[in-house]
Order: structure tokens, then C-alpha cells, then sequence
């Protein structure tokens, strides 16, 4: 675990600068560490980057890190990214859902059934994170909504929609039957706080009060707008 948590911030600020928001992770809200992961709120104008570069890059900083350290077991990440107004102390139900999130058991499964050589980043972004950053069409990179397979999650009272992406994995590969469809009953899922009035599309001008985080779990759990993130050792 104390390996885990020297690594992992040093493998967020080479991929946060690679997908060109260094600043703001330098200037990141309530950073730290989560067991095994790390936890922290960025300006949500950042959320286009998180989805659009950060996978990817995340992905490629842990294959450079098992071609340096052949011999070390190969590091898993779990990463969930969520969005929504957070007092300094980041305290507040955006945080609690983002950690559900990280937990979800499909999440968690991917890494666990995925080959660690091959596959050591899996994703979950909120509806609402889905939302802001393809139907905003400021998506900062190059990867597809075709990525992103719409589920819903479940991690104890929490149910929401949510997607999971997994970097350079097509979905049409995938049997859909390893997720519970999502449909008209999500309008039931029942949530640990009061469900949240309808986000509109385009958010009305104002000052910002979204915090946005992201969290990163490996093999054992990540969490996030607010970002948190986690790490484990894979098998071989």
C-alpha cells in the first residue's frame, strides 16, 4: 500500500500533464490519500480533458512504468469522475457518489477478469459527467461516446446510470449480458441522498459551484470533476 500511494501521484501529474492541465491539478482541492488510491477536486472546466485525454494517457504511463519495472507486479488503476458543487472541505454527496461509483462491482470486475499485461485502466464517469462533456461538443480528444457502455450502477442504496471505459477497447466486442440493462426503471433507482433535480443540458450562466473530481482504483478500488483513484497488483 505504501508503494501504491507514492506512485500514484506521480502517475496523475505525468498523465494530468499530458493532457494539458498540469495547472490545475496544481492547484487541485482536498487531495488525499485513500488506502490504496487518491482523492481530489479540480475546476470542472477540466472535465473535457478528464474524459477526452486522460484515459488514454493514464494507460500509456503504466505501460511505460511495466517496460521500466519488468520485474515488478504490473499496477492496475480504477478511476471514477463525477461532477458537482463541493464545499472546500469537499465534503458533500457529489464526493459520497463519486466513491460509489468507484466501487461499482462491474467496475471492479473488469480489472479483475482483464489480462493486467494487457488491460490496467478501467473508467466510470457519471451520467451527468457523460452529459456535460458529448452533448456540450467541447470534448477535449479524440475518443468516441462509442467507448462508453451506459450501465447502472449499484453499490449499496446507491443506483445511478453511469458508463464505463475501458482505453483502446471497443464495447462491440463485448457481451452486453455482463451488464444490467438500463431502462425506464432508472427513473426508481433510488440514490443515499434526495434525488437531484433534472440537469439541463446547457447550465445556465452564473458563477461556478461545480467541484469536479476524480477517483482511481486499481485491482482493489479511485474516485472523482472529483478525482479519486486507486491502485492494486494484478495477477499473472
Amino acid at each position: 500500500m505504501q508503494q501504491v500511494n507514492s506512485e500514484i501521484p506521480q502517475l496523475l501529474a505525468h498523465a494530468l500533464g499530458a493532457s494539458g492541465v498540469s495547472a490545475h491539478w496544481e492547484r487541485r482541492m482536498f487531495g488525499q490519500h485513500t488506502g490504496d488510491g487518491y482523492v481530489a477536486g479540480v475546476d470542472p472546466e477540466v472535465l473535457p480533458a478528464l474524459v477526452g485525454w486522460f484515459p488514454r494517457v493514464l494507460r500509456e504511463a503504466l505501460i511505460s512504468r511495466r517496460a521500466q519495472a519488468p520485474a515488478a507486479p504490473p499496477l492496475q488503476l480504477r478511476v471514477s469522475i463525477h461532477v458537482g458543487p463541493l464545499p472546500a472541505s469537499g465534503l458533500g454527496v457529489p464526493m459520497v457518489h463519486t466513491h460509489r461509483l468507484l466501487d461499482d462491482s462491474a467496475l471492479r470486475g473488469l480489472l479483475a477478469r482483464a489480462n493486467p499485461e494487457i488491460t490496467n485502466t478501467a473508467v466510470i464517469i457519471s451520467q451527468r459527467v457523460y452529459e456535460d462533456v458529448f452533448e456540450s461538443g467541447c470534448l477535449n480528444g479524440d475518443v468516441l461516446p462509442a467507448q462508453f457502455v451506459r450501465h447502472l450502477a449499484r453499490v449499496k442504496t446507491f443506483a445511478q446510470p453511469a458508463w464505463l471505459h475501458i482505453p483502446e477497447f471497443d464495447w462491440g466486442l463485448a457481451d452486453p449480458d455482463i451488464f444490467e440493462p438500463v431502462g425506464a426503471a432508472d427513473v426508481t433507482a433510488r440514490s443515499e441522498a434526495p434525488p437531484p433535480a433534472p440537469v439541463p443540458l446547457s447550465r445556465p450562466e452564473g458563477p461556478a459551484s461545480d467541484t469536479v473530481t476524480f477517483n482511481q482504483y486499481g485491482r482493489h478500488n479511485l474516485q472523482g470533476g472529483t478525482v479519486n483513484v486507486n491502485g492494486g497488483w494484478g495477477k499473472r
